[in-house]
């Protein structure tokens, strides 16, 4: 049984009003009365009646705007209104329709005909009140998740913009199709001096194409930092996206590890599309061709990081684009497509345009974005001196500054672990040290490097004076290490607190070999043209102190950090 209503009744009859009153108190519901359509407003007002029955023709104000300014008054709710008229014109009766009337009942009236009416409109009241209820329950529901987004993002950014994507090499468009972008572009300094740099494409769009991307953005960055290199970090990240991720989601992503000592970038690419390395002296384009399965796919054991390796110049410059800039559609439904890419690169003729005349192609186009769409360009630049500094996404304040620890690799280990990294990230748990992480690094490796190659293998580095030399001693170097079956190098790592506020970092290494004369060598200046000898200079010139170690057989440097509350 349906509750109890409030009636308005607006009759300028006192006879009809009666009457009426009198139907709708038996039916059980509540009577509210008025002569004209003025009082029938006031009295709306007042009570605010869930249903109205309205004569049409009245003194003062006709029931035409009364019934108009009680719509008013209800507002977004639903307050059937119906028309008592002996009215039969259509024009007359288009006119109460007009004025905000729901239903008609004609004079003389019939009880049980009213009853219907009367039901039948309280349902249709009933159900706006549950629309408009789950209307602002929506309405509240998506300001609580679009707030949520917000924090989210806001969080998502500080993680995932930790790097140098603002360094000037770098050029980068994103354009997310939603609030959160499916799309994740990182960078990030190598301690040993380049940059490693990722654009992902998660499946789908918005917050859950984005859940992917912080522990990913965790990973580049803390193991980055930390001196790991390409296949390290994509095997990583590849076994933490296979854990955590539902499966159909995973993320196509290219990675690239750009050395401007060394020349040359290398490349991983998995489902991504094509990127580009443009040559500044040729103008010649090289496609960075996708061979993998998306990261997240495989499980570890099944997982390829091999990588292409290309050599680059000063003023090269390498592109890599989304899906979503190729699947960007005109008005005529036509895709951006590759083709219309390789355009723009066969046009240009200055490097230092591309990026824009790129950006020109998609405006030009006028296209609608079915996804997230992202680019980047990265420039090759000339080596820098400055080394720039490391993103690190933990505090580095949880570790003590009073210890000591010594390693010792032996010959099967030397083979086949690049022991840089892993003594980096202990090292590198020390806020103190953070900012010297690219020196530290450098020193470890000419360190290390001098212990293995001439220590250990008794390799001549005066065979590197020139580049056929240079050639040779590096095939040596290879097959004396394919061969070695004992030999060790060691690594005595020390931190030393100051009363004072911060401290000193001790780095001795020692290796199976016979010694050398490090005073002897940091004397000796090398050539300029020479490709040898500049080691142990470099370490002395980044190291507060370079010097032997107790024992003779082995080189000490020392590292020191101040307070940090100085």
């Amino acid at each position: 049984m349906s509750q109890p209503l409030s009636i308005l009744i607006a009759e300028d009859n006192a006879a009809d009003r009666l009457l009426l009153s009198t139907i709708v108190s038996r039916q059980g519901h509540r009577a509210l009365a008025a002569s004209n359509g003025l009082e029938a407003v006031a009295l709306f007002r007042q009570e605010q009646p869930q249903l109205v029955l309205m004569d049409a023709l009245m003194p003062v104000m006709d029931g035409f705007e009364a019934a108009k300014r009680i719509k008013q008054l209800a507002g977004d709710a639903l307050v059937p209104i119906i028309f008592l008229t002996s009215l039969t014109e259509n024009e007359a009766l288009v006119r109460c329709l007009e004025a905000g009337g729901d239903d008609f009942l004609a004079k003389p009236y019939n009880p049980v005909i009213l009853e219907a009416k009367i039901k039948a409109l309280d349902r249709l009241r009933r159900l706006q009140d549950t629309v408009l209820q789950q209307r602002d329950l929506i309405a509240r529901h998506n300001e609580h998740l679009l707030t949520e987004q917000r924090v989210a993002k806001a969080v998502f950014d500080k993680v995932a913009h930790t790097g140098c994507l603002s360094a000037p090499n770098i050029r980068y468009l994103q354009s997310p199709y939603a609030l959160f972008n499916g799309d994740l572009l990182l960078a990030a300094y190598k301690p040993s001096g380049g940059m490693h740099v990722l654009l992902g494409d998660f499946t789908g769009h918005g917050l859950p194409a984005a859940i992917g991307a912080m522990p990913l953005a965790e990973v580049f960055y803390g193991m980055t930092a930390k001196g790991y290199g390409l296949v390290d970090i994509l095997r990583e990240m590849n076994a933490k996206l296979k854990r955590i991720l539902p499966v159909g989601v995973f993320c196509c992503a290219a990675l690239v590890n750009l050395s401007f000592h060394r020349r040359v970038v290398e490349v991983w690419n998995g489902g991504l599309p094509n990127g580009h390395l443009r040559r500044a002296d040729s103008g010649e384009v090289v496609p960075l061709v996708s061979r993998h399965l998306p990261l997240g796919v495989l499980d570890p054991a099944s997982f390829d990081a091999r990588f292409e390796t290309y050599p680059v110049e000063t003023g090269d410059r390498l592109v890599l684009v989304s899906d979503g800039v190729l699947e960007t559609r005109n008005d005529a439904d036509e895709l951006f497509g590759d083709e219309r890419l390789q355009a723009v690169f066969d046009a240009n003729r200055q490097g230092d345009r591309l990026f824009e005349e790129i950006q020109q192609a998609l405006t030009a186009f006028r296209g609608q974005a079915q996804d997230d769409v992202s680019m980047i360009e990265v420039c090759v630049l000339d080596e820098t001196v400055e080394r720039a500094k490391l993103a690190f996404t933990d505090s580095g304040q949880a570790s003590p500054l009073d210890w000591a620890a010594s390693f010792e690799f032996r010959a099967q280990t030397l083979k086949r672990f690049n022991p840089l990294p892993f003594l980096l990230q202990l090292l590198l748990e020390v806020q103190g040290l953070r900012e010297q992480g690219g020196a530290i690094y450098t020193v470890l490796a000419e360190l290390y490097s001098n212990a293995l190659e001439h220590g250990v293998l008794d390799l001549d580095s005066s065979l590197k004076r020139d580049a056929e030399g240079f050639s040779r001693y590096y095939r040596e170097r290879s097959e004396r290490l394919a061969g070695l079956e004992q030999g060790y190098v060691r690594f005595h790592l020390e931190l030393v607190p100051q009363e004072k506020g911060g401290g000193r970092l001790l780095i001795r290494v020692e290796d199976s070999g016979k010694g050398f004369d490090l005073a002897g060598s940091l004397a000796r200046q090398p050539s300029m043209d020479s490709l040898c000898g500049r080691g142990l200079t470099l370490i002395s010139q980044l190291a507060a102190r370079c010097g032997p170690s107790e024992s003779g057989s082995g080189v000490c440097v020392e590292f020191r950090w101040p307070s940090q509350t100085s």
